[in-house]
């Protein structure tokens, strides 16, 4: 029945919206999800995605109204008219991506490798195809096609280290900026973005000395780069070479701006220095190397003393030896210089609530979900509930961090079954019923949760021969570990009609975690 009425919902949704010309090639093309949508989930997406991938870049703003404005400019020759937004998001890893809906980022990372304004100009005019002909919107609507059904609830209505933390509202924002897209898409973007490049002004030919310095740095293996644009916009040289012919059919005209780009980027490249020793404080902080991580804080402090990612690495370190005082003074200047991004209130929470300052810790912690959910936020928000008798409270914010595969997510999960199924056994462990060999009925009880459980009873609901409704509760002896079964036999039966199996109903009435 299910599967009937997804696939009636998709021949609906394809009647509804069918072949329509894509504003970029001129090609016909099956659309599902049609520019509303595509428009709201761009919207909604944009800021969780820039959070998870490191923040915007506050330091400079100047650097962002630059990328902007040149962004603005090629939006306003492309072929299909967006509410496009620029941004540049605080992140080493060189990368790029484009949300639907025209939202478009670039990291810190990418601008300083690059030589010149028209350069920038090839990276926002790929960008620009990739919303404009709608590639982001084709592949969620072949992840439609694939799972046999239009996301009717989700979709419709709706390369960080921080990425593994998010719960299931920002999951989709996650898949939309890591999204790989096809060879097609690729020399599409390629294609049209270089001709935005021209009618905007600039050398389409710098677009081909982008590829052949992104084939060097691929060749190269360089981590960064293999994690970053690489991993979602393959360089090759057939791309290069493909880029000379069309460069071949484009006016040889155009402008550079390498003396604009270098002074705009002209305070990144004063700093870089900083931001690799951050890096390296990162490194240094995830292998236990304490003492090296505060000092690489420290040195990136001294070159760039408005960065607040700066002062957070040194809270860290700070949290982790348990000095959570000197902890929230760097998290406190941390948010001086940037009160936008969602890790600050995080960590400052997570160390106030150590220090016994519950309300403060949850002032920040609710603070920081509301510029991205995380696993780490909302679990510390079910800890502090449960410590305060709010059992509801706590089971829904459990629920939530439950949704994360990091270690956040799976302690929520394991607390979550702990306070929710001895009042929900059913909800938790899976029951199936069968016939042995005399035809009796055998149910298996399977424990999917983190933990073990005992005392648990299952009850049977079967018809008799008269057709009377009856009733039996057999307990399960000895203890079910995870991921572990146990079998029952119920003393049900003989059924001599397997098909009689449909009308028995097995649950579980009854468990005990043990802790």
């Amino acid at each position: 029945m299910i599967r009937k009425l997804l696939v009636l919902l998709m021949i609906c949704s394809v009647t509804l919206y069918g072949c329509a010309v894509n504003p970029v090639t001129g090609k016909r093309q099956l659309t599902i999800i049609p520019e509303s949508y595509e428009l709201n989930i761009g919207k909604e997406q944009y800021i969780p995605s820039r959070q998870m991938q490191g923040g915007d870049y506050e330091v400079d703003p100047s650097l962002t109204k630059y990328v902007n404005s040149v962004g603005q400019r090629l939006a306003a020759v492309s072929d299909r008219k967006l509410p496009y937004e620029f941004v540049v998001i605080n992140n080493s890893i060189p990368n790029a991506w484009a949300l639907p809906g025209g939202k478009i980022a670039v990291n810190r990372g990418l601008l300083i490798e690059l030589e010149n304004e028209a350069q920038l100009a090839a990276v926002l005019g790929h960008e620009i195809v990739h919303a404009a002909a709608r590639h982001g919107a084709q592949g969620m609507e072949r992840g439609m096609m694939l799972q046999g059904a239009v996301a009717v609830a989700g979709v419709a209505a709706g390369g960080s280290s921080y990425a593994n933390l998010i719960t299931r509202g920002s999951q989709m924002a996650a898949g939309l900026v890591n999204q790989k897209y096809g060879r097609d898409a690729e020399r599409e973007s390629d294609l049209y973005g270089m001709k935005y490049m021209s009618r905007a002004g600039y050398d389409p030919r710098a677009a081909i000395g982008l590829q052949e310095v992104f084939v060097r740095l691929s060749e190269d293996r360089e981590t960064d780069w293999l994690s970053g644009l690489f991993s979602s916009h393959p360089p090759s040289q057939e791309r290069v070479e493909a880029n000379r012919e069309t460069a071949k059919s484009l006016p040889e005209t155009g402008e550079l701006g390498r003396e604009r780009y270098q002074a705009k980027i002209a305070h990144l490249k004063k700093t870089r220095e900083a931001y690799e020793a951050y890096d390296e404080g990162r490194k240094a902080l995830s292998e236990g190397k304490t003492d090296e991580a505060l000092a690489f804080a420290k040195k990136a402090n001294r070159i760039e003393p408005k960065e607040g990612q700066f002062d957070a690495l040194a809270g860290d370190v700070y949290l982790s030896q348990q000095q959570y005082q000197k902890a929230i003074t760097n998290y406190d200047e941390a948010l001086k210089d940037n009160d936008k991004f969602f890790y600050f209130y995080v960590q400052r929470g997570l160390a106030k609530e150590k220090l016994g300052d519950k309300s403060g810790a949850r002032r920040d912690l609710e603070k920081s979900t509301d510029f991205l959910p995380t696993a780490t936020a909302l679990n510390a928000l079910g800890n502090l509930s449960l410590a305060q008798g709010n059992q509801k409270e706590a089971v829904n914010y459990f629920k939530e961090a439950g949704t994360s595969n990091s270690a956040p997510g799976r302690e929520a999960a394991r607390s979550l079954v702990i306070l929710d199924l001895p009042e929900n056994p059913n909800g938790y462990l899976r029951t199936s019923g069968k016939l042995n060999q005399a035809k009796m009925v055998i149910v298996q009880v399977l424990n999917p949760t983190p933990v073990s459980v005992r005392n648990v009873n299952v009850r049977v609901r079967y018809p008799d021969s008269q057709g009377r409704a009856r009733e039996v509760v057999k307990e399960v002896r000895g203890t079910i570990a995870p991921g572990k079964a146990a079998l029952i036999d119920t003393r049900v039966g003989p059924i001599e009609d397997p098909q009689l199996l449909r009308h028995i109903q097995v649950g579980v009435s009854k468990a005990t975690v043990v802790q």
